[in-house]
């Protein structure tokens, strides 16, 4: 019976350090989220551009190329 008040002593103590770490931890995310994008600088920007207008079209293609191998699959299939 001991062991056990002594186990349970030792596991109460364990769980206040990882909730003290857990608070420390998110204090510090709550510090991040202070930032706008999460980054200091927005060096990793440069050289990027939008997707451009007409890219609807290549997933339509592309869409349209994966029904046709599905197709011709199933139809080569059944024969």
């Amino acid at each position: 019976m001991a062991l056990f008040i002594r186990q349970s002593d030792d596991r109460s103590k364990l769980q206040e350090r990882l909730a003290a770490e857990l608070q420390e931890r998110a204090k510090q995310r709550a510090a991040l989220n202070d930032r706008p994008d999460g980054v200091d600088d927005s060096q990793y920007m440069k050289g990027t551009k939008l997707t451009s207008r007409l890219a609807w079209v290549w997933i339509l293609i592309i869409m349209f190329a994966a029904v046709a191998f599905v197709w011709l699959t199933v139809l080569n299939t059944t024969r």
